[in-house]
């Protein structure tokens, strides 16, 4: 199958190689209405107060072009825009470098105020090139991924923060500015940096940056720190109801490039217990189209990259958007319930009304509003429509395997199978002589929705407690992880199949097994499946 894939990118690459040499020169069937001078920005009354300015008119080729490689938002990366010039002594009271930032495809300066709170100043253009090996980076191969930028909304984040703030979940605040050429404040990055449209917005990455709309937070951390914390202690939570609504607002806009690096989290505690409320980032694949020209349409089929989901009145692949966020999405959507997606999605769409809609398009700058506003607002009301079907089909995807985790304390997993097919999973912490204490976790999932169950003790000594004769019934996988684990299975599932599962090690690990007992022990922890610690990649 992998090679199946691999050979029809080879075969779309191919063929894009045969296009960009004859079609994608910019020749005279271009399209006329883009103004003849997008090549530079053009100084207003006042040229220190803003410019006109294109995102990325290098993006325009021919209608052949267009045919094969995409017309994507080419237009819009095009047509100038009125973009206020930064100044890092006056924006925010005043700004200084504090470091040279961006990832594999941005160029960004994480730059501080006075008082410690960071920004980001993020280019709209991008050069992807850099997540292909070097050898391919000056070949046609490199080309086309540069080229598939076009596909990107350069303004989206500006569209996406009204919808953040009407959901009522945490956003930035990102404004458009244009820096100009050699601007000396910029210092060695100058040249990097001078003659770019950006958006600038704030990086909530430490208590700094709290403002008021955090409310009692008490602090801001990235998803890695979140979740060793989760890990180490079951008094550390996820807020999964309030990540479950930032993800459906992820569908609403088609930001499929939702991996853990793509949020932070403020941090709220509750008397004895530390809960962690997500904080979305990095809206660069928001309201993006990749499948509107024969090679991307290709290239982005099931086969192929599947991931990259394009911004249509209809959701066309739900499970595409779920891939870059699926390492995520299992450790911190696994108690939420078809009930609460389904509540969730319904009060977003009474709070995503068609005003709150409207006015998000019209974050657009006007220009680009008139190219594509009315078909953004008209996208969006038709994906917000359709939002609870969505819902269901997210946890349907999710509800398929389930992880259940604990944390380097002891704890309990009492898992009891019951009649049609469902199988209640509780976990407890342990106090001294193995008495339960609080429970930390509850829920009930059904054969037909569930697959399988993984339960994984972490660090500390587990008890795992299985039981309940039924005829139907999930896999049920036991990970113990490191510590002294007791697994008592007292279940049956009618049939042949062993369907409680035991993957540890042989020394620390005691099981009191039943008829579907299937014990996969090793002799040494590195035997043992890497994701047992179930820990950040």
């Amino acid at each position: 199958m992998k090679r199946r894939i691999l050979l029809a990118l080879l075969g779309v690459l191919f063929l894009y190689g045969l296009v960009s040499f004859f079609f994608t020169r910019n020749g005279s069937d271009q399209d006329k209405s883009i103004p003849s001078y997008v090549n530079g920005p053009s100084l207003l009354k006042n040229p220190q107060d803003s410019v006109l300015a294109s995102a990325g008119p290098h993006y325009q080729i021919s209608k052949a072009g267009e045919f094969f490689l995409g017309e994507h938002y080419r237009k819009i990366w095009a047509v100038p825009v009125k973009a206020k010039v930064f100044h890092m002594g006056e924006a925010r009271g005043g700004l200084s470098i504090e470091k040279l930032g961006g990832g594999m495809q941005t160029t960004s300066l994480t730059l501080t105020d006075a008082q410690g709170r960071l920004f980001a100043l993020r280019s709209l253009d991008k050069d992807p090139v850099s997540v292909l090996p070097a050898f391919w980076r000056k070949t046609f191969v490199g080309s086309f991924v540069r080229d598939q930028v076009s596909a990107t909304n350069p303004y989206a984040a500006l569209v996406v923060e009204p919808l953040a703030q009407a959901a009522g979940i945490f956003h930035p605040n990102p404004e458009l500015v244009y820096v100009l050429p050699s601007d000396k404040d910029f210092r060695q990055y100058s040249g990097i940096f001078g003659n770019k449209l950006f958006l600038m917005e704030e990086k909530f990455t430490s208590k700094a940056s709290l403002t008021k709309e955090f409310g009692p937070a008490t602090d801001l951390v990235d998803t890695e720190e979140m979740l060793v914390r989760r890990f180490k202690s079951s008094r550390h939570r996820i807020d999964q109801w309030a990540f479950a609504r930032a993800r459906l607002l992820d569908m609403l806009v088609s930001d499929w490039d939702r991996h853990e690096g793509q949020w932070d989290w403020a941090v709220y505690p509750q008397g004895k217990e530390v809960w962690y409320k997500p904080v979305p980032k990095d809206r660069d694949q928001a309201l993006c189209l990749y499948d509107d020209g024969l090679i991307p349409w290709l290239a982005t089929r099931k086969f192929a990259a599947r991931k990259f989901e394009s911004f249509h009145a209809n959701f066309k692949d739900v499970y595409g958007l779920t891939i870059n966020a699926a390492f995520l999405d299992a450790r911190a959507l696994s108690e939420v319930t078809l009930i609460d997606f389904r509540r969730l999605a319904r009060e977003m769409q009474v709070k995503l009304s068609d005003s709150v809609l409207r006015v998000a398009a019209r974050r657009l700058p006007p220009p680009v509003y008139q190219l594509v506003g009315e078909e953004t607002f008209q996208k969006l009301r038709s994906r917000r429509q359709q939002l609870v079907q969505v819902a269901e089909e997210y946890y349907q995807i999710l509800a398929k395997e389930v992880a259940v985790v604990g944390s380097d304390e002891p704890e309990r997993f009492v898992v009891q199978r019951l009649s049609q097919g469902r199988t209640v999973v509780e976990v407890y912490r342990l106090g001294t002589g193995n008495v339960n204490g609080a429970k930390v976790y509850s829920r009930t999932f059904f054969a037909t929705e569930t697959e399988r169950l993984n339960l994984y003790g972490l660090n500390g000594d587990d008890i795992f407690d299985v039981k309940g004769s039924v005829n139907k019934g999930s896999y049920v996988y036991v990970y113990g992880g490191t510590g002294t684990d007791l697994v008592i299975d007292k279940s049956n599932v009618d049939g042949w199949r062993k369907k409680t599962v035991v993957v540890d090690e042989t020394d620390g690990t005691k099981i009191q097994p039943g008829p579907i007992t299937d014990a996969q022990l090793a002799s040494s922890a590195s035997d043992v499946p890497s994701f047992v610690r179930f820990r950040i990649r």
